[in-house]
């Protein structure tokens, strides 16, 4: 009787984690829904403005940055979910490799941001200049350059003069648009007990001094605002970056245990 239950034990036995193998399965299927959902808003996003569509936005236009993350991030959750689930050694290994090079990329890219901060600020400001430029052309490119200007309640890279860049703000005397010297109505401060929001309060506003524009518009630049935020919100920054690291470091560390297990698995049956 005894030696039935050990076979029977002996059977049942397997160096494949239960736990280890469908939490990885879970953890895989919750973010694969979740770049499923990116793709769909990306999609959807492009197709609403199918008829605005500039070639010189692509790189910079929301819309396709939220494609090609849920592009990607859809690949890489597909093969931990399937690979998990079928305990393929091949799907894992691609999910790991991946996942490895990703954080490797986003850890080089901090690295670099931070010892080489003027280039990055250099790289920072051509991104925002192109979408200064464009910002007429782009629908939800305009709307991201207005949120940011709200939140961060600045105007312009360096400063209000910036959107001299774009065609329809140009504050030379051959512009003939009716915007000339104008800046977006998301560079002005808020009046007190104000409940229509004027959007031709920056007209005009680039031909005015610094401290004039300032009573009227936040005349300051995004580069210095966004600096001072992120060094006043030291521990909400470090706190995002944390939970964007650990996520992956858990799916790598998952995976290279799951991928031992099975080999393990194998090697007893052979």
């Amino acid at each position: 009787m005894d030696r039935k239950r050990g076979l029977n034990r002996a059977k049942d036995f397997s160096f494949v984690n239960p736990w280890i193998r469908y939490f990885l399965f879970f953890f895989s299927f919750v973010f694969w829904v979740f770049s499923l959902l990116i793709v769909a808003v990306g999609v959807y996003a492009k197709i609403q403005k199918a008829t605005d569509a500039v070639r010189n936005t692509f790189l910079i236009d929301p819309a396709v940055i939220l494609i090609v993350v849920g592009v990607v991030m859809f690949f890489i959750t597909f093969c931990g979910c399937i690979g998990a689930l079928r305990q393929n050694i091949r799907l894992l290994k691609t999910f790991s490799l991946s996942l490895t090079l990703v954080f490797l990329t986003q850890l080089a890219i901090a690295v670099l941001g931070f010892f080489y901060s003027e280039q990055t600020r250099d790289a920072l400001g051509k991104f925002v200049k192109k979408a200064v430029v464009h910002y007429r052309d782009d629908l939800d490119l305009q709307n991201l350059m207005d949120h940011i200007q709200k939140e961060f309640q600045c105007c312009g890279w360096n400063n209000y003069t910036d959107w001299s860049w774009n065609l329809y703000f140009n504050c030379t005397h051959e512009n003939p648009s009716s915007e000339r010297c104008a800046v977006p109505y998301s560079c002005c401060a808020p009046v007190p007990g104000e409940t229509v929001i004027n959007t031709m309060c920056g007209f005009g506003v680039q031909t005015m001094s610094h401290l004039e524009a300032n009573k009227s518009i936040y005349a300051a630049g995004c580069m210095d605002k966004a600096a001072m935020w992120i060094e006043s919100h030291l521990l909400l920054v470090g706190a995002l970056a944390l939970g964007t690291a650990l996520p992956q470091i858990a799916g790598i560390v998952l995976s290279h245990i799951l991928v031992s297990q099975i080999q393990d698995e194998i090697t007893s049956v052979l």
